[in-house]
């Protein structure tokens, strides 16, 4: 995909060091991704995560609304920004950071014009860089987690070592599958400034474990069409194979994909992002219509 140079007032920096607390935040493929911690370090590692967040004061049941909890604190296109000069020191540290901030500038310029044509008043996402672990809104951020939102600063957070795991272990490899995750994370934005998040935790919070688990597949579910929506906006940017590496990266990381690869078995009821199934189906109609009314995934079957 053929994306321009990141714009130079993005707001885009390094998360603080420290283990952190804060309340709830967005899961983004944190559960998603439990299984494939089982399957690298046994039941133990899985165990050692959800210790871990509750330790630093993260709820792991609040991380299923993937963008829904804590205050609604939209930051502003430049804020946390000391200008040009402290952009690019963050994202020219690699070329990882370099791809992954031209990702967020688009689907920051790309979701600004889409709110703009509906007459809504949009709000930037911050985009906070980690290696290993460090601290968000939200209380910790580990690797372990994966690319996550948290609401209550409305930072996108990543370690860019997930991009090598989701190529060397998932075979999701190209630039496309990339620009996917990110796209993924600033859905949880979107839904975010909706109020789309809210309702889901509220409704999770009065629900029993597996309503609130099929509650949180269909958030996630939205995430990726909405992260379709941005491709389409962008289809002139695309080049032969990009949708076709945006499917293999939404099919490996499908929920019966995950559990089956770590533990042989499928279960259901534990889903929190969707089968592989859905999420190339939803991802594939946000492409395809590039309308984000297109992504109800909370009326009729998913």
């Amino acid at each position: 995909m053929r994306l321009d140079d990141y714009d130079n007032d993005i707001n885009v920096g390094e998360a603080q060091s420290g283990g952190g607390f804060g309340g709830g935040g967005g899961g983004g493929l944190l559960f998603g991704l439990l299984p494939l911690i089982g399957s690298r370090f046994g039941c133990g590692g899985i165990v050692v995560v959800l210790i871990i967040l509750a330790v630093v004061g993260l709820n792991p049941l609040s991380l299923l609304t993937g963008g829904g909890g804590g205050g609604n604190a939209p930051v502003t296109r430049s804020a946390g920004s000391s200008g040009e000069q402290s952009v690019r020191q963050v994202c020219e540290a690699s070329p990882e950071r370099r791809e992954t901030c031209r990702a967020f500038s688009n689907a920051d310029n790309t979701w600004e014009k889409i709110f703009a044509q509906a007459g809504q008043r949009f709000e930037a996402p911050g985009l906070r860089f980690f290696s290993g672990s460090g601290r968000s809104g939200c209380g910790a951020a580990q690797s372990a987690m994966g690319p996550f939102y948290c609401p209550t600063d409305s930072g996108i957070y990543l370690d860019t070592s997930f991009f090598n795991e989701l190529e060397t272990r998932f075979g999701a490899k190209g630039d496309f599958a990339r620009y996917y995750v990110v796209a993924h994370e600033f859905g949880h934005h979107i839904q975010n400034l909706l109020g789309t998040s809210t309702k889901v935790r509220q409704a999770q919070q009065a629900a029993g474990e597996a309503e609130g688990n099929a509650l949180s597949v269909r958030l996630e579910l939205q995430a990726d069409c909405y992260a379709g929506v941005w491709a389409a906006k962008n289809r002139d940017r695309l080049e032969p194979g990009d949708v076709e590496e945006g499917m293999t990266a939404a099919r490996a990381i499908g929920d019966d994909t995950l559990q089956r690869e770590a533990t042989g078995r499928v279960v259901p009821d534990s889903f929190t992002h969707g089968t592989s199934e859905q999420r190339m189906r939803w991802l594939r109609r946000g492409i395809e219509t590039g309308d984000p009314a297109q992504c109800d995934t909370f009326s009729g079957a998913i």
